[in-house]
């Protein structure tokens, strides 16, 4: 169908075009990208996400009759992709600028390139979501190729293919049907599952705060929020190196150019630490700059879960960090401005709990549609303006994640990183995944970890009066806890994520290091009847304490033998 425009607002245009809601459509004689996001009478209203200056009234509008949708398939890892899916490389390549041409059309994936399918599946039935077979996409990640049909397999073979050649035929209701290495799949539809399981595995990231005090679940929702300077793109480029899922998909949305392009520059160069290869043969980088067309912004992170969902199915666990969920809550706030919408709290549009809710609920771990199980966890930073969590945005997303990673500007002022507030963080799932580390990595991880919470909050009370009175007015026993949760603070939760071997912490390690503050602890309240808490903090094992980081897990053992009989 064709139509043409009839008003301009900035990224939002009217056309006099018959099209269904989320329909993709070509605007104007560059045919910019857009999509219909409101019907009014013979009238659909688009979002363009690419920039319309220029754009006239009477100009052409076609629908093409799909939704907007990306494109799965191999040669997807390793890609770094727009908030449309389009390759940034292959675009600098074709116009031969660094900036994007309005109204390019490249494909997601290469079509030159050959893969090595391998047929795996032995059954003539298929369903939905079956695996065929796959493609060694990269040295350490399958690529398993899924069925998007139901119905009798005719025909599939072995053998070198590109994303657009026929691999094998399906025969549904009496039709044929083409099988490719590529599929497309909606965005704005969840990828179905068989059973959503209870989140009780963690997702073990190597920072010790989150791992022994405020857990992630695999398949977990969580929320960095932090002013800026705090290291919420440091904590989420740790947690992408480091944490123990299959794939890591980070979506830069609406985040600085400058921040952004360090990610471009680095992970490419990060060595992954699980393989020794590239960290880049795991990745998928979407990138969407404050300096893009803000509609993009909002299709970027549907774009981005919609990949994730996809490794999900192939049985993979998959970490997916959004950087950040209040630009994206910027573009809507822009778009529902644009359509004249009755404004909610501070402008943002009303529906903005529902959209942030429906994105943080594609979360979870699953039984896919063959058997299998994957997770996709999602991490989002949230930028509040001046750190002040009592925006809407940050609201909206503590009502529906399950942990709470708060950073804290004071902290990283004091060059405390990762600068995550132990007294605002919570964890949801801490209760169940303690219950995990007591029975797999130490039967006394939750008491220490408890014990050591408690004593920190202590030292917050502490603190109170010591900068009324001073230090050496509290008792031996007060001074002696403001010594601990020292050793606490710096020595355990204090972490260098440039340093080779402090950026991970494996739990059995968390939990000695832990055991040996807490031993000291212990030992140090029965020597307070013969010595002070200062004679205490003099003994030679506190300087061994604070160079636990560098040791293994052998010698902190000994450690915390020798701190049992200190005298």
């Amino acid at each position: 169908m064709k139509g043409k425009i009839k008003k301009i607002s900035g990224p939002v245009v009217v056309a006099n075009l018959k099209a269904s809601m989320y329909e993709i459509v070509k605007v104007g004689e560059e045919r910019l990208f857009g999509e219909v996001i409101k019907i009014v009478g013979n009238d659909a209203v688009i979002q363009v996400y690419e920039d319309t200056t220029g754009l006239q009234v009477g100009e052409p509008v076609e629908a093409t009759g799909k939704p907007l949708s990306v494109e799965l398939g191999p040669g997807i890892l390793k890609g770094i992709y727009d908030g449309l899916e389009r390759p940034l490389s292959k675009i600098e390549e074709i116009s031969g600028s660094i900036f994007i041409k309005r109204g390019i059309e490249v494909p997601s994936l290469d079509r030159e390139k050959k893969w090595e399918f391998k047929k795996t599946i032995k059954k003539k039935h298929v369903h939905v979501g079956d695996i065929l077979g796959y493609v060694q996409e990269t040295p350490h990640i399958k690529h398993y190729v899924l069925s998007p049909y139901e119905g009798e397999l005719t025909d599939l073979k072995s053998g070198e293919y590109t994303v657009d050649d026929v691999i094998g035929e399906v025969k549904v209701d009496g039709k044929k049907k083409e099988l490719k290495l590529a599929q497309y799949w909606p965005v704005r539809k969840p990828r179905p599952f068989k059973e959503k399981y209870f989140s009780d595995l963690p997702l073990v990231t190597g920072m010790r705060i989150i791992d022994s005090f405020f857990p992630i679940a695999k398949g977990g929702t969580v929320a960095i929020p932090g002013p800026f300077g705090s290291g919420k793109t440091v904590t989420q480029q740790s947690l992408a190196k480091y944490s123990d899922a299959d794939i890591v998909v980070y979506i830069g949305c609406g985040e600085r150019g400058n921040e952004m392009t360090e990610v471009l520059t680095e992970f490419p160069h990060l060595k992954d630490p699980k393989t020794g290869g590239p960290l880049m043969d795991r990745t998928v980088l979407i990138a969407n700059t404050s300096n893009m067309p803000v509609a993009a912004r909002e299709a970027s992170i549907y774009v981005g879960v919609t990949i994730a969902e996809y490794f999900r199915d192939m049985g993979y666990n998959v970490a997916l960090m959004a950087d950040s969920t209040s630009r994206w809550a910027e573009a809507l706030r822009e778009i529902s401005g644009r359509l004249e919408e009755m404004p909610g709290e501070e402008g943002y549009p009303a529906y903005l709990a529902k959209k942030i809710a429906e994105f943080y609920e594609r979360a979870g771990r699953v039984k896919t549609l063959n058997d299998r199980e994957g997770s996709v966890t999602i991490i989002g930073a949230v930028s509040p303006p001046g750190g002040d969590l009592s925006e809407p945005v940050s609201q909206n997303t503590l009502r529906v994640v399950k942990a709470f990673l708060a950073l804290d500007a004071s902290l990283a002022q004091r060059r405390h990183f990762p600068a995550i507030n132990w007294l605002k963080s919570y964890s949801l799932y801490q209760e169940v995944i303690y219950q995990y580390y007591d029975k797999e990595v130490d039967p006394e991880f939750s008491k220490n970890a408890k014990l050591a919470m408690e004593l920190l909050q202590k030292e917050a009370e502490l603190l109170e009066i010591v900068q009324l009175v001073g230090t050496d007015a509290l008792p031996e026993r007060e001074q002696f806890i403001l010594i601990v949760t020292r050793m606490i603070r710096e020595d355990f939760l204090q972490q260098n994520a440039f340093d080779e071997i402090d950026a991970y912490t494996p739990l059995r390690k968390q939990a000695l290091m832990l055991k040996a503050i807490l031993t000291f602890y212990h030992r140090g309240l029965e020597l307070l009847e013969e010595k002070t808490a200062k004679e205490l903090y003099e003994l030679p094992v506190v300087e061994e304490i604070a160079r636990m980081k560098y040791m293994s897990e052998e010698e902190i053992e000994k450690l915390i033998e020798k701190i049992k009989v200190i005298a």
